[in-house]
């Protein structure tokens, strides 16, 4: 059977330390253990994730559905990364009390801050459950009803698996099909902000130094984790107590060496390492290209308010910092795959693959593979093209138009789903744009809409055009719409809303905003969305024959690991420098002294706080410096993405040494191919977080609260460590 022959692969034992791939943490036992092992780890697989035992895994939650964190003591208090926690930094933030310009430190438990609607997600079990989710889809007609089918199973997988009543069940798959998990987990709902450093720390180098090295960024917050009188999830209320956990994190004092041993724990999003070379080379020229530059034109024109309006700068801190991290992470990505000559590589491992499918005698299985992927393909590309056009323009970087395809999605629901569906959608439409509208500004995104409309225009396949869009001035269609749509502010989008549906609706279509947007939104859906969909089908179907054929034919000792998918995974490696390019050496670590280097007063990027700088020049760093000098970054060799984000790094004994933030620019191509010569993530040093809490902001009670040691000067036996786990 195939999947047989998957974990044989996955169980492997090849006899060198290897780095890379994303690992599920309940299958580490055999080749992944080695690995560590021959890495440097001292622990057992065991020790990362058991069920019936406290382990890593239960001090390591999702958080907020998109970032990682990590339980740094007995009371819940949480880790992550500054810019995980900065729409909440945000929230909490004015101009009188600006905590992202000032930082934030509560002094006691009264002091901190809830969070309504954030949530920390702790992974209890996971199963695999491969077997029940594809009962009967052999028998399937077609790729549609196999994949209903399979949703059918997932469901039932979901209601019949056991759980406790405060806990959830969810099934996720792997390797594009071929495997299913079932995850039991539990989510906590009570989350308060606990600290956070001022932007020029936490942020200190912002989309400069975005996706570079050296760094010199202490990217951290503190939250804390509360629960009821049972320490089980529960709504937020004054009588929660803070969470106690079945695992925290030690926080190491020796800090790192290059080829120290390091394990990164969290929750990777979305990687493609399996991706043919057709689709590679499409990324490159055609799909990144689009996203970088409308992007780009978003960007120029928020930037310019955001540098002469504090009050503009405080509202778009969080959605600008959030529409740049990708926008950057793109341009890396693609300067990466070409300098590596990704698409050549992929070619060439196709040949290799080509010639097992002949040498086991399974061309009629598999030999059309490779040249449908390229059909395919070469009809996907416009729809892909306009899908992420549109996605990127009403989507993600006009507010404008974002509102109102929300509010095409309300009329969507009073003509598919009734009466009752319009008003509880608009209710909740109501209750968010209160929220977003609070945020906004109507001249910053008329002149983005200006620009992004002009660069949509002139990139999308002229055949999903519409008429009025290719005739329109678009400075002229910019002023109309801003100057008489109801959409520009929460009043008279909320007076727009008043009364029955009919009298909603009637007055939606008069409005010239909405008007636009529906105009759109229907070529849209009429012409790009049904032939996108049923194009992804066809392509995700050759995707999973591509990886089933993958697993069966590669050698046994190849890696073969699970793209990423949002689940918890484990990725080792060991702190190292790379060369990028000629003459040009990374050293590992980075210190304080690259921060004043880089110091430019009031310069919103690399300001520095007068109270940061007394501390640096009088070598005030406490017990947490290293020779006399303040660590603050390294990098290593673990394969990380987005969602990786706060991830805790973790030394060879099992304690937090770091902070996983980001990925050097050369690297960021690691998504879709890994290349351990120069993809690298980059992490806190554990110390540096320690010094900001106490010797800058003075909160050493956190710091009483958390367990520091020293594992390089005092080795701990397994049998003792493993007994103090079970608190």
């Amino acid at each position: 059977m195939k999947l047989i022959r998957l974990f044989i692969f996955l169980l492997a034992f090849p006899m060198f330390a290897q780095q890379g791939g994303m690992w599920i943490p309940s299958l580490l036992e055999g080749m992944n253990e080695t690995e560590m092992q021959n890495l440097g780890m001292k622990m057992s697989a065991e020790d990362i994730y058991s069920v019936n035992e406290s382990s890593l895994k239960d001090a390591v939650p999702h958080f907020n559905g998109g970032c990682t964190s990590e339980v740094i003591s007995p009371k819940g208090l949480l880790l992550t990364n500054h810019h995980c926690g900065y729409g909440q930094i945000q929230s909490h933030s004015t101009v009188e009390n600006d905590y992202l310009a000032d930082g934030f430190w509560a002094m006691n438990l009264n002091d901190e801050l809830a969070n309504p609607g954030m949530t920390v997600t702790f992974i209890v079990e996971i199963t695999d459950v491969t077997q029940k989710v594809l009962q009967g889809t052999k028998n399937a007609s077609s790729e549609e009803e196999r994949q209903q089918m399979i949703a059918k199973n997932k469901q039932n997988v979901v209601e019949t698996s056991s759980k406790e009543k405060w806990q959830t069940n969810r099934v996720s798959t792997f390797f594009d099909g071929n495997q299913f998990m079932l995850f039991r987990v539990e989510t906590f709902k009570d989350i308060r902000l606990v600290g956070a450093p001022p932007s020029s720390v936490g942020k200190y180098g912002s989309d400069s130094d975005n996706w570079m090295w050296p760094r010199h960024t202490g990217d951290f917050s503190l939250f804390r984790i509360y629960a009821d009188k049972n320490n089980r999830p529960a709504e937020f209320s004054k009588d929660n107590v803070p969470y106690t956990p079945k695992h925290y994190l030690p926080v190491s004092l020796d800090g790192v060496a290059e080829d120290d041993f390091t394990l990164v724990f969290g929750f990777p999003g979305t990687t493609d390492e399996y991706l043919p070379a057709v689709a590679v080379e499409q990324l490159v020229e055609t799909i990144n290209p689009a996203r970088i530059g409308l992007r780009e034109v978003a960007l120029k024109e928020q930037d310019v308010f955001m540098r002469k309006d504090q009050q503009i700068k405080i509202q778009y801190a969080s959605k600008y910092s959030r529409i740049a991290n990708y926008y950057k992470k793109w341009i890396g990505e693609s300067q990466g795959l070409t300098k590596t000559d990704a698409v050549g590589i992929k070619k060439a491992q196709e040949k290799e693959f080509m010639q097992r499918v002949k040498a086991k005698g399974l061309e009629k299985q598999y030999g059309t593979i490779l040249s449908d992927f390229d059909k395919a393909y070469a009809e996907f590309k416009d729809y892909d093209l306009a899908y992420n056009l549109f996605s990127e323009a009403f989507v993600r970087n006009v507010e404008l138009l974002r509102n109102g395809f929300q509010l095409y999605q309300l009329e969507q629901a009073l003509e598919t789903r009734g009466e009752q569906s319009f008003t509880d959608r608009k209710a909740n439409l109501l209750e968010d744009f209160k929220s977003s509208y609070k945020d906004y500004s109507a001249k910053v995104d008329e002149n983005v809409f200006e620009k992004v409309i002009e660069f949509y225009a002139d990139h999308m396949p002229e055949q999903f055009l519409t008429e009025g869009l290719q005739q329109r001035n678009k400075a002229q269609l910019t002023e109309e719409i801003y100057g008489k749509s109801a959409l520009t502010n929460y009043a008279s989008i909320e007076k727009l809303m008043e009364g029955n549906p009919e009298e909603v609706i009637q007055r939606l279509n008069e409005d010239p905003g909405y008007a636009f947007v529906k105009e759109q939104a229907q070529k849209f859906y009429n012409e790009v969305l049904p032939m996108y969909r049923s194009k992804r089908m066809e392509i995700d179907a050759l995707q999973k024959e591509y990886m089933t054929a993958i697993v069966e034919l590669s050698p046994k000792d190849a890696r073969i690991f699970p793209n990423a998918n949002g689940t918890l995974r484990v990725t080792y490696g060991q702190v190292k420098g790379y060369s990028p390019k000629d003459a040009i050496n990374y050293e590992p670590v980075t210190y304080l002294e690259g921060v004043m280097e880089k110091y430019v007063e009031d310069d919103y990027e690399f300001d520095v706080p007068q109270k940061l700088i007394d501390l640096y020049k009088k070598k005030d760093y406490g017990p947490y410096a290293e020779n006399g000098k303040m660590p603050v970054n390294f990098i290593g060799t673990n394969h990380t993405t987005g969602g990786n984000s706060g991830s805790p790094v973790i030394d060879a004994h099992g304690n937090l040494i770091g902070l996983n933030f980001d990925r050097v620019w050369e690297g960021t191509m690691s998504d879709i191919y890994y290349d351990p010569v120069i993809s690298r993530n980059i992490m806190v040093d554990a110390r540096y977080i320690l010094f900001i809490i106490d010797k800058y902001a003075g909160a050493s009670h956190l710091i009483e609260e958390m367990k520091l040691v020293h594992p390089k000067q005092n080795k701990v036996s397994k049998k003792k460590k493993r007994k103090s786990k079970k608190r």
